[in-house]
Formats: C-alpha cells, sequence, structure tokens
C-alpha cells in the first residue's frame, strides 16, 4: 500500500509540473503575439531587471516584457487581467523601496522601449514623452529648445520619466520649483483591464470635477500603468552661482537657512552632507575637497544671479554668515566645471556609501523646525540601542528630506546588521511621527516601507486608499503587495 500510494504521488506531482508548463508554454506564447519574440525575457537576466537599488528582496519574476508602445501595454494588461496574472510595472528602477521588485513570479511590464519624445511645443512650454524616456535625455531636449525642465536629482542619467511621476519624484531643485507633482499637466494611463486614460489636457485651469490625473502621481504603479507624460517646461535660470560652506553644526546649517530667507537670496537649491560623507565621496570618485582641511557639516548654496542685485545679496550673506559665526569656511565655484564638481561633492555620497560601505538608507521629511532635535534624538537612540552604528545624513533639507544612512559596523554581519536596521526603523519611524514628519519623503512605500505606512496615514486614510485602489484594479493584479 506504502508503495503504491508513493508512485500515485510521484504521478500526481509529475501531472501538476506538467500542468504549470503547459500553462507558462501558453502564457509566453500568447505574450509574444502581443510584443514579439524578442521582446520577452525568460533567461537568468530577468532577475536583474525585476529588482531596483534595494537589496533585501529576492527577484523571482515569472518574464519581463517590454511593450512598443500603449496599444501593446493595453493587450498587455487586458490579457493579464484576464488569466489573473500579476503585473509589476518597471522603468529606471532606480527607487529605494522595493516597488519595483518582483517577488512573486509577476510579470514585469518594462517601459524602456517605450523612449520616444513624442512632441515640444514651444509656446504652450510643454513637453509630451513615453514613460520610458530617461529624466535627462528629457531635460536635454527642452534644453535644446532654450527651455528648461527643473526637476532633477543623482539618478536623473538613468530614470524615466514614468517613474518620477508614478513616485512623484522631488530631488535637489524641490525649493524652486517643487515636486514632480507641479510638473505634470497630462497623462495617459492604462488601467489593469486594458482601459485607456487620456488625462491629457493641457489647460493650466480645467476645473471639471476630480482632477483623476493627479491619482496616479505618486501611485506607485498600483493603480495603472503610465505609458505618456505630457510636462510643463519653463523657461531656463540665467547663470547659476554654486557655493559650500563649511559649518561646525547641524542646527548652524538649519540657521544659515534661514539667514538665506532673510537676505533675499535667489535660491535655487540648498543642501548638505557630512564630513563622513565628503570623506567617502572624494575616496571613491577622487573629487577634491574644496577646503584644505575637515569640517563636521557642509552647505551647498545654489543661487540663480537673474540681476545684479543677486550677487550683491550673497556677498552681503557671506558676510553676515561669517561675521555671526554660522560660517566657518565658504568657497564659491569659479567654473561651470568647479560648479560641477560641488555638486558631486552632494550627489555622489548614496553612490559612494554603497561603493565603500555597508549602509542601510532611508528617506524621510520633517518639518523645519523640528529637524534639528530630530536628529539630536535618533543619535541618542542609536548609540544606546544599536552600539556600533554609525548614522550619516545628507540631503535636501531646505525643504526638509533627510537621507538617513546606517553603517554597518565592522564587527557585525551583514545579515545581522540589516535585521538590527529594521528593528532601528520602527524606532525611528516612531519618533519621526512623534516630530510631525513623514516616512517617506521621495521614494514612496513599495515594499521596505508598507509594515509602517500607519506612522504617517491614518487609518481612515488607508483605508480610504485600499478602497480606490480596488475600484481602479479590483483583481489586484497591479503591483500587488505595494503600498497596502
Amino acid at each position: 500500500m506504502g508503495a503504491w500510494v508513493f508512485c500515485v504521488s510521484i504521478a500526481l506531482t509529475d501531472a501538476v509540473n506538467l500542468i504549470n508548463t503547459c500553462h507558462m508554454t501558453s502564457v509566453i506564447n500568447d505574450l509574444e503575439r502581443i510584443v514579439g519574440k524578442a521582446h520577452l525575457i525568460t533567461d537568468d537576466s530577468k532577475y536583474s531587471l525585476a529588482k531596483d537599488y534595494t537589496k533585501a528582496f529576492t527577484p523571482d519574476p515569472l518574464l519581463i516584457l517590454q511593450p512598443g508602445s500603449t496599444e501593446e501595454v493595453q493587450e498587455t494588461l487586458k490579457y493579464c487581467n484576464l488569466k489573473g496574472i500579476s503585473v509589476v510595472p518597471s522603468g529606471g528602477r532606480t527607487g529605494l523601496s522595493g516597488g519595483a521588485v518582483a517577488t512573486q513570479k509577476e510579470v514585469v511590464l518594462s517601459l524602456s522601449r517605450m523612449n520616444k519624445i513624442l512632441e515640444i511645443n514651444e509656446t504652450e512650454r510643454t513637453i509630451r514623452a513615453q514613460a520610458g524616456v530617461v529624466t535627462k535625455q528629457l531635460q536635454k531636449a527642452a534644453s535644446e529648445k532654450g527651455l528648461y525642465f527643473p526637476v532633477d536629482f543623482a539618478s536623473s542619467g538613468s530614470s524615466h520619466i514614468g517613474g518620477n511621476v508614478a513616485t512623484n519624484a522631488g530631488g535637489i531643485k524641490v525649493i524652486r520649483y517643487g515636486l514632480i507633482r507641479d510638473w505634470t499637466l497630462g497623462l495617459k494611463v492604462v488601467l489593469a483591464d486594458g482601459r485607456l486614460l487620456e488625462l491629457d489636457n493641457a489647460c493650466v485651469k480645467n476645473n471639471t470635477g476630480l482632477d483623476l490625473r493627479q491619482l496616479f502621481v505618486g501611485s506607485e504603479g498600483t493603480l495603472g500603468v503610465i505609458t505618456e507624460c505630457l510636462m510643463k517646461l519653463t523657461a531656463p535660470p540665467k547663470d547659476l552661482l554654486v557655493s559650500v560652506f563649511a559649518l561646525d553644526s547641524l542646527e548652524n546649517v538649519l540657521k544659515l537657512f534661514e539667514l538665506t530667507r532673510t537676505m533675499r537670496l535667489n535660491l535655487t537649491a540648498y543642501e548638505f552632507f557630512t564630513q563622513f560623507g565628503l570623506k567617502k565621496v572624494e575616496e571613491h570618485t577622487h573629487l577634491p575637497n574644496p577646503f584644505s582641511n575637515y569640517h563636521p557639516y557642509y552647505a551647498l548654496v545654489e543661487i540663480e544671479k537673474a540681476h545684479d542685485a543677486d550677487l550683491e545679496n550673497l556677498e552681503k550673506f557671506m558676510e553676515k554668515g561669517f561675521e555671526s559665526g554660522l560660517i566657518l569656511d565658504g568657497v564659491q565655484a569659479q567654473s561651470s566645471t568647479q560648479a560641477e564638481q560641488f555638486w558631486g561633492l552632494r550627489e555622489n555620497i548614496a553612490e559612494s556609501l554603497t561603493a565603500l560601505t555597508v549602509a542601510h538608507k532611508n528617506d524621510i521629511s520633517l518639518p523645519m523646525s523640528r529637524i534639528t532635535r530630530f536628529c539630536q534624538e535618533l543619535e541618542g537612540l542609536i548609540q544606546k540601542e544599536y552600539k556600533g552604528f554609525e548614522v550619516v545624513n545628507f540631503g535636501h533639507i531646505g525643504d526638509g528630506n533627510l537621507h538617513v544612512n546606517f553603517i554597518k559596523p565592522p564587527s557585525m554581519t551583514k545579515e545581522d546588521f540589516f535585521l538590527y536596521a529594521k528593528k532601528a526603523d520602527l524606532s525611528m519611524f516612531e519618533l519621526v511621527k512623534r516630530h510631525g514628519g513623514s516616512i517617506s519623503a521621495e521614494h514612496g512605500i513599495g515594499l521596505t516601507k508598507k509594515p509602517f505606512l500607519h506612522f504617517t496615514r491614518t487609518p481612515d486614510e488607508i483605508a480610504l486608499m485600499k478602497g480606490i485602489k480596488s475600484i481602479f484594479d479590483p483583481k489586484g493584479i497591479l503591483n500587488p503587495g505595494k503600498v497596502f
């Protein structure tokens, strides 16, 4: 009897495997008919295309699909919705929240082939682009027409405009120009069942009910797949002056920011970083330290010199900063090359930490008035509860955005470090909540921050968001398990 049961078990297992294989073959054949054989990937390269910058999740996609048009996206989603196949939309995969990671045999819908600039309207100052256009490519296309797309960040050379919109990207110019939400005029979005929403009325004033377009900005691919974006452009800034100032405390970094407002600087960016970050960038990129020695904190200040008064205000600001003791040392870029080097000291920190250390990254925001107190309390908490951890902060402090990095102690294994880092996250997010901040400033929720959403959103807000999700994607096939 035992042998007979064993033989039947083998037979059943073989039968199930055969059914699964046949089903997989059928799915592949059906999807190939939509996008073409050359644009469906099932070999081992699919694993690298099914993850973002996060390291905490093991990718396990069913396959990678690379549609070439909105119509192919429609056909793909219509098919997957009918078959109950989950889909993970994917752009440049530069996020840090696990929002583009496929871990449960999903179809990864990569928009990388949809990379065309479709139209630039110089009169309306707009640019229409497919979702797979790289951000820097869009910026360059605007610049060639004498216009300017101001949303910018360190990953602009690899991020996609569709992904920028889907995560409501911010970056280094938010203090002057706002978030990408402020520059999104229209979208084409494919819903889970294949229907197309053309939310691309370019009118600045369009007060006709609910603005569905805004629902998709920051939705992380959970409500629909963005295939085209109509973005606003503006006139380029005139002469940008970049300075780096050395300071002795985070409190003085914030006081110096207050001084930029008092002295009416025509500010376009205000960033900060620490001695630790500067040294790692020096080691990794060989960019020179602009000072003869090191200081605890640095502020990068960029202003637009549109008028002579802007330069006069900068000189008065520097004089006041030195007189008050806020500024210990300072240097102003004397060329565009040096300005790029100064920006490199700030923008290469994340890459340098990844290359030279084992770091656990976080992206939070706080009211400006609470940043100093928050950082002091966080340092004390980490020193007490997570001995050996180094806390390294940098970021867009002019808009309250901190990038908080925990660095692995030399004596700790990676496995133990990431385990403890997750516990430290919980402690930090409780602190963020007490100070009225947000657990995610730029990179969204994805997988990494899903368990902590309640620290920033109330139960009623989360319930309403889930309800909206069920309206747009009743079967739950779009980016399942993300955010909620």
